[in-house]
């Protein structure tokens, strides 16, 4: 009975470590390729919002970059109607992983190298007021009534359009300078969402290479309801 009972216990102590050795050997390549198919799966997240900046600028005087056309009308709004503009927009700053020049690559077991592609930026003017100190109140972006009231021959749509148009090229000048001093906030933001992802997928070691690229152009948008406005 003992020796039936011993020989019981030594059957299923040998088919288990059989089976163990089995499924371990089964699993483990499967793992590997999980994790790279896993790593991999980073290209198919699209654009990656790495970052979002809304600035608020308050102009009290035009520079440059509102052109002729901001001096034209700008400057006077500003000082002879002792008016403030209050200037809103937003930057994102996005990765597209679905570009060519993003890559994953394997550098040894849970450990990967991955190159960045250059980021993209959207700039985007959200709202324009205008501040009036004497009534202590905000007013609506263009002041068509104000403007038509006391300019001779009226402001026209014309006119509108290229008052538009130099504030997306003040806007422009403003980014540039945001968008290029912030280039570490960034790419470190990029870092610890693709480090968290990958950790997910079992990854555990990821170094970065990021390209460097200064910006020195942008698309900027308008708002639908300022251009209506205007």
């Amino acid at each position: 009975m003992n020796e039936f009972f011993i020989g019981m216990v030594v059957s299923l102590v040998v088919v288990a470590a059989l089976w163990f050795w089995l499924k371990l050997k089964k699993n483990k390549p499967a793992k590997e390729i999980r994790i790279f198919s896993s790593i991999e799966q980073l290209r198919a997240i699209g654009q990656l919002s790495a970052y979002k900046v809304m600035t608020k600028e308050i102009v009290t005087e035009t520079d440059h970059t509102w052109g002729e056309i901001g001096t034209r009308y700008l400057s006077w709004v500003l000082s002879k109607k002792k008016m403030a503009m209050i200037f809103e927009f937003v930057i994102d700053f996005r990765y597209n992983l679905q570009s060519p020049l993003f890559e994953i690559a394997e550098k040894g077991e849970s450990s990967y190298a991955i190159t960045m592609p250059p980021c993209d930026y959207e700039v985007h003017i959200r709202d324009i007021r205008f501040y009036d100190e004497q009534g202590s109140k905000l007013l609506p972006w263009l002041l068509p009534d104000l403007l038509n009231g006391f300019l001779a021959g009226g402001f026209s749509e014309d006119d509108k359009n290229k008052l538009i148009d130099a504030a997306k090229g003040h806007a422009e000048k403003q980014a540039l300078e945001l968008i290029n001093n912030i280039q570490s906030e960034v790419q470190k933001s990029a870092k610890s969402t693709l480090e968290s992802i990958s950790h997910a997928f079992g990854v555990e070691n990821i170094e970065f290479t990021f390209s460097p690229q200064p910006a020195t152009q942008l698309n900027v948008a308008v708002s639908e309801n300022l251009a209506i406005s205007a």
